[in-house]
């Protein structure tokens, strides 16, 4: 489908009262099973292979690998499988030794409807962000990502953590923006430090308020911290006016495949 036109079918499901809901997918299983859901549409982020291999999601912003040479990569056991449903690219717009408008050439070709900014620096804070945004690395690249991805008719998704990041990814175009609470929590390997789930709903509503103030028809939906579980992203559908969805990683891939797994073990390891 064309960008117009998932677009439109996102628009349809929330005028109908039904939330946008997308996933990470590490593996090409995971996409297999997010098309038999019915999901809306996949992420594939290089924290997928880290996060399916059994290594935390911040590995992803960790110097282990070429983000967006795994992207690609994984792109090849992904796209294959997946029939009708939406992939898209989490591309690390601040990488440095490519030029990102040449590389979303590259995604397009491959198959991609669409783009997020992950790796992301909204992550960051402190000093360290600061030195980011000094010396090129900074999130005014990835929102320069996402134009140059809406001139090439890509789906955009955008993950936001401040006002100031919110407004400049509607101002950019985004067609869908993702407050981001940080690592989610919950299971083997997930966040012990996090937000909770109501400092969520305040962060989330914060940043709703600066996007609507740009674009009052702008999609929005929520990822990340403490939203691990379907009821806790019911509860943030429910306080928080004018978010239509949820996208979840670990939430629909590792922390399932966590509980599914040992409990199907420990059923042959209980035989006498």
């Amino acid at each position: 489908m064309t960008r117009a036109e998932l677009l439109a079918g996102f628009r349809r499901k929330v005028a109908e009262g039904r939330p946008i809901i997308g996933g990470g997918a590490g593996t090409g299983l995971s996409a297999k099973c997010a098309e038999a859901a019915g999901l809306d549409f996949v992420v594939i982020y290089n924290s997928g292979r880290y996060r399916m291999a059994g290594r935390s999601s911040m590995a992803g912003l960790m110097p282990y690998g070429d983000a967006n040479a795994i992207v690609m990569e994984m792109g090849t056991e992904v796209l294959p499988v997946t029939d009708k449903l939406p992939v898209m690219a989490g591309v690390c717009g601040t990488d440095p030794f490519r030029d990102i408008p040449r590389f979303l050439d590259q995604v397009k070709a491959a198959g991609f409807a669409g783009i997020q900014n992950y790796p992301t620096v909204c992550l960051f804070d402190g000093i360290i962000r600061a030195n980011l945004e000094e010396t090129g690395l900074g999130f005014y690249r990835e929102v320069d990502l996402v134009r140059a991805a809406r001139e090439r008719d890509l789906v955009t998704l955008a993950y936001v953590h401040s006002e100031a990041e919110a407004a400049a990814m509607t101002e950019a175009g985004a067609d869908v923006l993702v407050p981001h609470m940080g690592l989610t929590t919950s299971g083997m390997i997930g966040a012990q430090t996090s937000l909770s789930l109501d400092d969520s709903v305040d962060l989330v509503s914060r940043l709703r308020d600066a996007i609507f103030a740009v674009n009052p028809d702008a999609l929005v939906i929520c990822h990340g911290g403490p939203i691990a579980t379907p009821e806790d992203a019911k509860h943030i559908l429910s306080k928080v006016d004018g978010v239509v969805g949820f996208l979840g990683a670990s939430s629909m891939e590792r922390l399932p495949t966590e509980v599914a797994m040992v409990d199907h073990m420990r059923s042959f390891h209980a035989i006498r």
